[in-house]
């Protein structure tokens, strides 16, 4: 007899009924809450088998546009009048003051300050500055977004700075914003999943940063809570159709046959990974019918496609992306990202610029005003932004009519909307040089933290124990919530 076997037997009744004195009061709230949680006020509220919130949320769903590559801050949102009288001019040393270079520029003998070659104009109520060439449409949204001028991280390239972004930590294998959503509030459809995953295709392609499902990746959480890429060609999930000669009874046999075995196999090793197939074939199956209405836009009103443009029209475009993302949370799935690259702009930003806001500018603005016609972007959270921003020098060659601009994570600016965001906010400033932060930082852990909190989440009490610690995505470093962000 082991040792664990053995104390059971040796334990007095005193002892095991002081154990158990609060298991029929459990069980009897248990059967109260149902599946759906503790902190859910109703069935909508949040999805089974989620933790639920600790407050009330003001956004229930979030649709996260993340730009791969960094976009050009001064050339769209941080307008820098007083750099057109300083073109060609070295960068002061005063100002750069020994940050930290990429192998891209660390190599040249000066730093040549580089004008942003677009207009700029006030729009909205608020006299939000923007790039008036590029976003003629976006630009009328003015009043309803809230723009984060002074976000900073500490990564310098690529991979650690969009891992750090999506995870809060520059490391890869933890969980990604989405996952820790669909950890905390579930799904509100059983026959979707709680984060789906879009990767549209620029029409430019000249400078792609790979991106892999380490993003979306659930890290340490369950499985389940990772995210499901829709491809944007042909099936959207691969094997979502049955193959020729398999009706769905047959599919249907076949899975609770792979379940049952999977479910032994679960009973007599415990692996959760094994219970996270389970719940997979069981998500796959009833995805089968509701992913191809999902997936058909043609049940869109021309007045949509107007609003979007003719390309979401176009499978894998951004603006088709931006309308799937429209229609997946409009059907119960909490947490959309959708990847656009090609916005790592070392050179030609001329004829970059123009392309990529091209793809962006009217779905943007197309999927704002689509959620506010149908009532949902005051409990829908629309985020935009990079892994970083970039610098006000040039590299390689310079002009007035094209240049080029390095990795720069001191400062960047993002934006949000709806979902609990401040409309017509312009927080944080920086230097005349979009070098430094002069007002109001904020760190992307602050950004997290307060995204967690627009979710309902205190973030220092969403965790999850891992390696003996209480894993968190804000980590253990200092974090807020910027309550002026806040509607």
């Amino acid at each position: 007899m082991n040792l664990f076997d053995e104390a059971k037997l040796l334990q007095t009744r005193r002892h095991f009924l002081a154990g158990g004195k609060h298991l029929l009061g459990g069980a009897a709230l248990a059967s109260l809450l149902g599946q759906v949680g503790a902190f859910a006020s109703d069935q909508h509220s949040v999805g089974a088998h989620s933790v639920g919130p600790h407050f009330a949320a003001k956004a229930k769903r979030v649709i996260y546009l993340h730009m791969v590559g960094g976009p050009s801050q001064m050339d769209l949102f941080d307008y820098k009048p007083a750099m057109q009288e300083m073109y060609d001019k070295d960068l002061p040393e005063s100002i750069r003051n020994g940050q930290r270079l990429t192998t891209m520029t660390s190599g040249q003998t000066r730093f040549p300050i580089a004008p942003s070659k677009f207009n700029f104009a006030q729009f909205g109520d608020c006299g939000m500055w923007m790039n008036s060439d590029l976003l003629p449409w976006f630009s009328k949204k003015a009043d309803d977004i809230c723009m984060m001028r002074s976000l900073h991280t500490e990564a310098i390239n690529h991979e650690p700075a969009i891992t750090a972004m999506q995870t809060g930590n520059q490391i890869t294998g933890r969980p990604c914003l989405g996952s820790w959503a669909s950890y905390g509030l579930g799904s509100l459809n059983e026959n979707l999943p709680a984060f789906v995953v879009l990767v549209a295709i620029p029409s430019n392609r000249e400078q792609e940063q790979a991106i892999s499902s380490r993003l979306w990746s659930a890290g340490y959480l369950p499985g389940k809570n990772a995210g499901v890429s829709f491809r944007s060609s042909k099936d959207p999930i691969l094997f979502i159709n049955n193959p020729p000669g398999v009706p769905d009874a047959i599919r249907q046999r076949t899975i609770e046959g792979l379940n049952s075995l999977n479910q032994l196999n679960y009973q007599a090793i415990g692996d959760p990974e094994t219970n996270t197939r389970i719940q997979q074939y069981e998500m796959a199956f009833r995805m089968q019918a509701s992913v191809p209405e999902l997936t058909d836009i043609n049940s869109e009103s021309k007045h949509t496609f107007d609003l979007y443009g003719e390309d979401a029209k176009k499978p894998g475009s951004f603006a088709n992306s931006a309308l799937m993302a429209r229609r997946l949370v409009e059907r119960g799935v909490r947490f959309v990202q959708v990847y656009h690259n090609n916005w790592d702009h070392h050179s030609n930003v001329a004829g970059r610029m123009p392309s990529q806001c091209k793809d962006v500018d009217q779905p943007c603005y197309g999927l704002l005003e689509d959620l506010k016609e149908r009532g949902m972007l005051d409990d829908t959270l629309v985020i935009w932004g990079g892994e970083f921003g970039r610098t006000i020098y040039s590299q390689g060659g310079l002009s007035k009519e094209n240049y080029g601009r390095d990795h720069h994570p001191r400062c960047f600016s993002m934006w949000m909307a709806g979902g609990g965001a401040k409309g017509g906010t312009i927080y944080g400033e920086t230097d005349d040089f979009s070098y430094n932060i002069v007002n109001n930082p904020l760190h992307i852990r602050d950004f997290h933290a307060t995204v967690l909190h627009l979710l309902g989440f205190d973030h220092e009490r969403l965790n999850f124990k891992h390696q003996g610690l209480d894993q968190r995505l804000t980590g253990v470093e200092p974090a807020n919530v910027i309550n002026d962000l806040l509607a």
